[in-house]
C-alpha cells in the first residue's frame, strides 16, 4: 500500500545510484544495437535494409505511447512499473541472444520499446521522490546523462566484449544485467514512500488525455523544449564529423558528449540553483545558438564545437529538472514525463534527415542555421508557455 508522502530531509543515495543503473540498461537497449550495427548483417544477412527497423521501431513506439506510458505509470505504480519494465527488457534480450529469426527478432525489439518506456517514465520520478528539495536538481541532472554514459560505456567495454565474445554475447549481458537490476531495485525500493495510484482511464479517454496534456503549459513544457534538443544534438553528431579537420576529428567527436555532461554536472547544477530550470534551458538555447554561429564561420573548429556541445548541456540536466519544478504532483510528473519521452522520440526521428536536407540545400551554413533556428524557436515556445502559467496562475 502506497505510504502517505512527507518532504524528505535526506536523500537516499544508494536508491538514487540503483535507479540511475536502470536509466543506463534502458539506454543500452538502443546502443546494444547501435554499437554493433555493422555487425548485424554477419547475424541476418538476408534482412537487407530492413536492418534499420532494428533500432527504429522502439523509437516509434515512443512517439506513439509515450503519454499513454506516463499515464499507465501513474496507475500500476512507480516502483512496479520500473521493476516489471526492467524484467521485460530482460526476458528480450535474453531471447535476443537465442538468435532469433530475424521477424521474431524484430518482435522483440518491439516489445523492448514498452520496456524502456516504462523505464524512462518511472525512473526520473522515483528519482525526484528520493532527494531532498535542495538535491532534486542535481539528482534530475544526474538522470539526464543516462543516454551519454551508456553509449560512452558500451564504446569502452563492449566492443571489446563484442570482439571477443559475439554480437549475441552482448545480448546476453544486457539481459544479465538489466535482470540483476530488477532484482537489486525490487529491493531497496521496497519500503520507499510512494502516492497512491490514479486510477486508468479507458481507452476511450485517451486522445482526450493527449489534449489535456498538451494543452497545460505546466506539463508540456518541458516536453516542448525537449522536441527541438533532440532535434539538433543527436543529428549534430552525425552529420558533423565530414566537416571538423581530419587530424582533431576522433578527438572532438569523442569530446562533445563528455563535455555535455559535463556541464550539465558542474555549471548545470549550481545554475539551477540561482534560477530556475526553464531559465536554464532558455540561456542554454541562446547560447547554443550563438555557438552555432560561430561554428559556421570557424568552419567546424574544434574549440566551437566543444561551445556547441557545453551550451546543450545546459539544456540538457536542466530540461529534466523543470519537470518537478513545473509540476509538484507525482502523477503529473509522469504524464510530464510521458510527453518528454514522446517528444524526444520524435526529435530523434526528425533531427537526423532534417539536417541532411538541409546540408543537401544550403550547405554546412543551411545546416548551423537550422540550428541556431531550432533552438531560438524552444526559446520562444518556453516563454510564451510561461506567459501562459502566470495567466493561469493568476485566474
Amino acid at each position: 500500500m502506497a505510504q502517505a508522502l512527507q518532504p524528505r530531509t535526506k536523500t537516499l543515495w544508494g536508491a538514487v545510484l540503483a535507479v540511475w543503473a536502470a536509466g543506463l540498461g534502458a539506454a543500452a537497449q538502443y546502443g546494444k544495437i547501435s554499437v554493433v550495427f555493422d555487425r548485424l548483417p554477419e547475424l541476418y544477412p538476408e534482412a537487407g535494409a530492413g536492418l534499420s527497423w532494428t533500432v527504429s521501431l522502439a523509437g516509434v513506439l515512443g512517439i506513439l505511447l509515450g503519454v499513454v506510458a506516463g499515464l499507465f505509470v501513474a496507475s500500476f505504480g512507480f516502483r512496479r512499473t520500473l521493476v516489471w519494465s526492467l524484467w521485460l527488457g530482460a526476458a528480450m534480450s535474453l531471447l535476443q541472444m537465442l538468435h532469433l529469426p530475424f521477424g521474431l527478432f524484430l518482435t522483440t525489439r518491439l516489445i523492448e520499446g514498452l520496456s524502456h518506456l516504462g523505464i524512462v517514465v518511472a525512473a526520473p520520478t522515483l528519482m525526484a521522490m528520493l532527494g531532498t528539495d535542495d538535491t532534486r536538481g542535481l539528482l534530475l541532472t544526474i538522470w539526464s546523462t543516462f543516454f551519454g554514459v551508456s553509449f560512452a560505456l558500451l564504446s569502452w567495454f563492449g566492443l571489446p566484449f563484442v570482439a571477443s565474445q559475439g554480437v549475441l554475447a552482448l545480448f546476453g549481458l544486457h539481459g544479465v544485467i538489466m535482470a540483476a537490476l530488477a532484482v537489486v531495485l525490487g529491493v531497496a525500493l521496497r519500503n520507499v514512500p510512494v502516492p497512491p495510484r490514479a486510477p486508468l482511464p479507458g481507452l476511450g479517454a485517451m486522445p482526450g488525455l493527449h489534449l489535456s496534456i498538451y494543452r497545460s503549459p505546466f506539463k508540456m513544457a518541458p516536453a516542448a523544449g525537449w522536441l527541438f534538443y533532440t532535434c539538433c544534438f543527436v543529428a549534430i553528431l552525425t552529420v558533423l564529423p565530414p566537416f571538423v579537420a581530419e587530424e582533431n576529428r576522433a578527438l572532438v567527436m569523442g569530446a562533445m558528449p563528455l563535455v555535455s555532461m559535463g556541464v550539465s554536472m558542474t555549471f548545470g547544477v549550481a545554475l539551477l540553483r540561482l534560477m530556475p530550470a526553464v531559465r536554464l534551458v532558455q540561456l542554454g538555447c541562446l547560447l547554443g545558438a550563438g555557438a552555432m554561429m560561430w561554428l559556421w564561420a570557424a568552419e567546424a573548429g574544434a574549440v566551437a564545437c566543444i561551445a556547441v556541445a557545453a551550451a546543450f548541456g545546459l539544456i540538457q540536466g536542466a530540461s529534466f529538472a523543470s519537470v518537478p519544478q513545473l509540476n509538484a504532483d507525482p502523477s503529473a510528473q509522469a504524464e510530464a514525463n510521458g510527453a518528454m519521452s514522446q517528444a524526444g522520440n520524435a526529435g530523434n526521428v526528425i533531427g537526423t534527415p532534417l539536417l541532411v536536407s538541409m546540408l543537401a540545400v544550403g550547405g554546412f551554413g543551411g545546416m548551423a542555421l537550422t540550428v541556431a533556428v531550432l533552438l531560438l524557436s524552444a526559446l520562444l515556445v518556453h516563454e510564451v508557455l510561461a506567459q501562459l502559467r502566470r495567466r493561469a496562475q493568476r485566474a
